[in-house]
């Protein structure tokens, strides 16, 4: 099975804790329903270093300019999405949902998403309504208030859902079989110990 590359924009002001659980999890094989299949690039506006709102500096693998195709775009949240210094990701964006290519934003980038009219026509959720109701888009009656939201191919959450936000994109990229899924959840939603043991024995089942 060839990889696919899973795109995580980088950005300064990133916000380091939002793609924690999702990144982590689509680079870790264990678990997962056909190891290795994927892997994650970041990709930048541009080649220079960028700085995360904890003080890490990530070297994009690659520019917008040179990203073509994708198994999914990641867009995280941070403080430049209000200053609307990120919006050429929103035409590249476009451009993978128009070839049926998965994207998920949270927390800021669901304004950048409302901004470009992503979110008018299909549910979605941010960090509260008013939130995006700033910016001025036509989706308002679609607001959830959910911690993420699948609709299509586009991925919604807000800051306080890292955890959700990864579920819902492990079950976009069909990462992990759904009982597998499910008791990862579990654990890390609940510290319930009992659902690593689930993880174990499924995990152990699946390899028999």
């Amino acid at each position: 099975m060839d990889k696919q590359i899973v795109h995580l924009f980088v950005f300064n002001t990133l916000a380091d804790w939002e793609t924690g659980f999702a990144i982590a999890g689509i680079n870790n094989p264990a678990f997962q329903k056909h190891p290795r299949r994927y892997r994650v690039q970041t990709v930048g506006l541009d080649a220079e270093p960028v700085m995360t709102i904890g003080g890490v500096t990530i070297l994009p693998d690659l520019t917008l300019d040179e990203l073509e195709s994708s198994a999914m775009l990641i867009l995280p949240g941070g403080e430049a999405w209000d200053a609307g210094k990120n919006a050429p990701i929103l035409e590249s964006a476009k451009a993978l949902l128009e070839a049926d290519i998965p994207i998920a934003a949270i927390c800021g980038a669901t304004a950048g998403l409302a901004r470009a009219g992503i979110l008018d026509d299909k549910p979605h959720t941010s960090n509260a309504p008013e939130y995006l109701q700033a910016t001025n888009y036509r989706g308002a009656t679609l607001y959830q208030n959910q911690p993420a939201v699948t609709a299509g191919n586009v991925i919604t959450a807000s800051s306080t859902a890292p955890l959700d936000f990864a579920y819902h994109i492990f079950k976009q990229l069909d990462l992990y079989d759904a009982q597998i899924l499910e008791a990862w959840y579990g654990l890390f939603k609940t510290g319930d110990v009992s659902y690593y043991a689930t993880l174990q024995k499924l995990a152990a089942s699946s390899t028999a």
